[in-house]
């Protein structure tokens, strides 16, 4: 037992509960100002973090006037509706950094009738190479192939 009333998973069980509480609603309006100046992700040309990047913003593609459209509005809209329905892997997260590993952007995904019905994502530790990574990915990914 330690000195203090709580566990390192106490700390990771609260952090995780107010991690989801920060995306449980967010702020319709605050949605659309960030959007504002953030680049659409698919004009973006250059992703140099030492350059500013280049590419249409939200507001400059779909409110160049700055008077309210309606097309930058359903845009907003369809953002905050991608947050609402978020999945909560807060808890995911925190023990992530906790563990001091960072997710990985590759996924396995098993199809079904309708679409993914399993999505498999991946975190590693930062000193583990891309090749290894990789590596490790496709392995995993023949092996489920290999027994389903």
């Amino acid at each position: 037992m330690t000195d203090r009333p709580y566990t390192d998973d106490d700390l990771r069980t609260e952090a995780a509960r107010q991690h989801a509480s920060l995306t449980a609603d967010p702020d319709y309006v605050g949605v659309g100002e960030q959007m504002e100046d953030r680049h659409i992700q698919s004009t973006v040309i250059d992703e140099d973090p030492d350059f500013a990047p280049e590419g249409a913003t939200w507001a400059g593609a779909l409110d160049p006037e700055g008077d309210g459209t309606d097309v930058y509005a359903e845009a907003q809209r369809k953002i905050h509706t991608l947050i609402n329905g978020a999945a909560n892997v807060s808890e995911w997260a925190v023990n992530l950094g906790a563990d001091g590993l960072e997710p990985s952007p590759d996924v396995i995904n098993l199809d079904g009738a309708n679409g993914p019905f399993v999505r498999i994502h991946f975190a590693f530790d930062p000193a583990m190479p891309v090749r290894d990574r990789q590596r490790f990915g496709l392995a995993l990914a023949q092996a489920i192939a290999d027994n389903t």
